[in-house]
């Protein structure tokens, strides 16, 4: 049951990113000059840290978090998987804020680390599984 505040909250913190967004284009085509190069990494940064919170606090299920074969047929490698996607998330988060301070480049700060992120926890959780498969047969 504690899940669900968490959950609470990234609704929440969603709705506030979709209200940044909206903000940002109203802004721009009323010609104020605030470049989304500034604003998006650090909305996105924070939405990033808050997923790698929410991650840490999730138990296995099939609508929320890191669902691959394999988290979803161990509790161990769903812990696992989400223990370490948790703080990669985070990790990704604050690289896309500091992206903010570099907005010529804030793109390079946001796609690459969520992408390596997501590939990350994909393979990790494959080979905890096996690993987890293996210690059972043995």
């Amino acid at each position: 049951m504690q899940f669900i505040r968490y959950y609470y909250g990234f609704i929440v913190l969603m709705l506030l990113f979709m209200l940044i967004v909206h903000t940002q284009v109203t802004l721009w085509k009323l010609g104020f000059g605030i470049s989304p190069n500034t604003t998006l990494p650090l909305s996105i940064g924070v939405l990033f840290v808050y997923i790698g919170v929410l991650l840490g606090k999730a138990k296995r299920n099939w609508f929320i978090g890191i669902r691959t074969p394999w988290t979803l047929s161990s509790d161990a490698v769903w812990d696992k998987t989400h223990k370490i996607g948790g703080r990669l998330f985070i990790l990704a988060g604050v690289i896309s804020i500091v992206g903010a301070l570099l907005p010529d480049y804030a793109f390079l700060f946001i796609l690459p680390p969520v992408l390596a992120v997501a590939f990350y926890t994909i393979v990790y959780s494959y080979f905890a599984y096996q690993r987890e498969i293996k210690r059972a047969a043995g």
